[in-house]
């Protein structure tokens, strides 16, 4: 199944963190966000989708078909809220390693930016198949489906500080393949995310 990494990734940390992990909703700003919506970050937003387009411009409202969903959520009693990401294979090609290149040196990420983008920058898009199809209004063109992707994976990394959220927590696949299967993985896990967030 193509989503298991993602469920075990999560089990596994609710139970690292002894908290529930929520599977949605998405937040409201991240469903379609436009101007307001991403308020300090619009001009980052704007710059990043001119270049996953080759100067198409984004409108001031997303469009009503578009929309999305996060891998999971936890915060409350006491703790900002905070998405999760599990960032498979597919979320690493030159469309992402173009929007990490983008990021304001002030964001507070959730995870290695550098490690993102050594792994972005080692992987080429594939040609064909679903994933390369084209996804309109926003993306129309060939490769639609991975410049969506890198384009959603930028904004939940650059709008959650704006909404008070904590850094979007990312797992990817090539840190914790393939022990996040074996015994002990609750507390490698844990230390993995626990520096993440001590450090975001």
């Amino acid at each position: 199944m193509p989503r298991d990494l993602e469920k075990r990734v999560l089990e596994v940390l609710e139970k690292a963190l002894r908290r529930h992990v929520y599977i949605g909703p998405t937040p409201g700003w991240l469903m379609r966000p436009g101007r307001l919506e991403c308020g300090t970050r619009w001009r980052t937003v704007r710059l990043i989708y001119r270049q996953l387009t080759n100067g198409r411009e984004v409108s001031d409202e997303m469009p009503m078909r578009e929309w999305r969903e996060v891998d999971g959520l936890f915060g409350g009693r006491g703790i900002p809220w905070r998405i999760v990401e599990v960032d498979e294979s597919q979320h690493f090609n030159e469309f992402r390693a173009l929007t990490l290149g983008k990021y304001p040196k002030d964001v507070p990420l959730g995870f290695p930016k550098g490690a993102w983008l050594a792994e972005s920058r080692r992987r080429r898009a594939r040609a064909g198949g679903g994933w390369a199809k084209p996804r309109p209004p926003l993306f129309p063109m060939a490769g639609g489906r991975h410049r969506q992707r890198a384009f959603r994976d930028a904004l939940a990394d650059l709008l959650p500080s704006v909404h008070d959220y904590a850094p979007t927590l990312r797992i990817a696949h090539f840190e914790v393949e393939p022990w996040i299967w074996q015994r002990g993985a609750i507390v490698r896990l844990g230390d993995l995310v626990m520096e993440r967030i001590q450090g975001a």
